[in-house]
């Protein structure tokens, strides 16, 4: 009877495991490769050349950038991200009217493409018919370059926390919900303010969602990719470039496969090392706590 159960769920894992091998597991390993050879314009010749291309990386100061970048990207999702997330959350939690329709605002920009943002963002930079400007040049000010090398990756980062903002408000206040009532109302009779039952039972009650929230939040800062592509591709003078615009830029526009695997692999590799480190310190917490 056990071995006809195992046979069964075999049999049902199987289409899972192919599709896991021919989709992921074998480009993957076709990616760790070609990150030790020299292969340009994606001929099918590919020389190989050890770490060659891992030493250039190290000291290609576009990757430092990129690297300087993705750290200021996760600050400011963290921030602003989880931070405004939560704040809606607890405050629409308190609202009794309306609330459906709140939490459907808050979520509209999930459902909207990405690209369609970056567009959308694009033409409110823009120095000729932007919307900043024309709204500066309106009440009598001068046109102003908004994206240039100190202020891009900041400006790109705007849509980019906009956008998932719903995402993480809906998140936790699904976790509100789940808190028994009777703490919130233990808690009235003692005479709580609201502010005081935010800080003192919402947030530690919502301890392990926010613990996800913040590994997902983190983790995702290394697939950007669409928005930074469409606000700034990258410029100006790689000033925005991430990890992901890098090494696209690297194989499609320039040609360097090679080069662009081994960024791929870095940046695999540091999105399991950063969210592996950063999920054992908030349980380590947890369970401290």
């Amino acid at each position: 009877m056990k071995s006809k159960r195992q046979r069964t769920a075999i049999l049902f894992l199987l289409p899972a495991v192919v599709l896991l091998m021919c989709f992921m597991i074998y480009p993957l390993g076709k990616t760790i490769y070609y990150s030790f050879t020299a292969w340009y314009n994606f001929s099918a010749v590919q020389t190989f050349i050890g770490l060659k291309n891992y030493k250039d990386l190290i000291r290609d100061p576009v990757v430092r950038t990129a690297l300087r970048n993705t750290a200021i990207l996760m600050a400011g999702v963290l921030l602003f991200q989880i931070g405004f997330a939560l704040i809606l959350a607890i405050l629409v939690d308190g609202v009794r009217h309306c609330f459906k329709f709140f939490r459907t605002i808050y979520f509209f920009p999930i459902v909207i493409s990405a690209t369609a943002i970056g567009l959308m963002f694009t033409l409110i930079y823009k120095y000729e018919y932007g919307l900043l400007n024309y709204f500066i040049t309106l009440f009598g000010g001068e046109k102003q370059v908004w994206i240039n090398e100190r202020t891009s990756i900041y400006l790109a980062l705007i849509p980019v926390v906009w956008q998932y903002v719903g995402f993480y408000f809906v998140i936790f206040l699904t976790g509100i919900s789940n808190i028994s009532s009777d703490i919130y109302e233990s808690a009235m009779l003692d005479g709580i303010r609201p502010v005081q039952k935010a800080v003192y039972i919402t947030v530690p009650m919502l301890r392990s969602v926010l613990t996800s929230s913040i590994v997902l939040v983190v983790s995702g800062c290394f697939k950007v990719f669409d928005i930074i592509f469409m606000v700034t591709n990258g410029g100006p003078l790689d000033s925005s470039q991430l990890l992901s615009t890098y090494m696209y830029q690297k194989a499609f526009a320039r040609g360097n496969g090679g080069y662009a695997s081994s960024i791929a692999i870095v940046m695999i590799v540091l999105g399991v090392a950063v969210t592996s480190v950063l999920r054992k310190m908030l349980q380590g917490g947890e369970e401290d706590a």
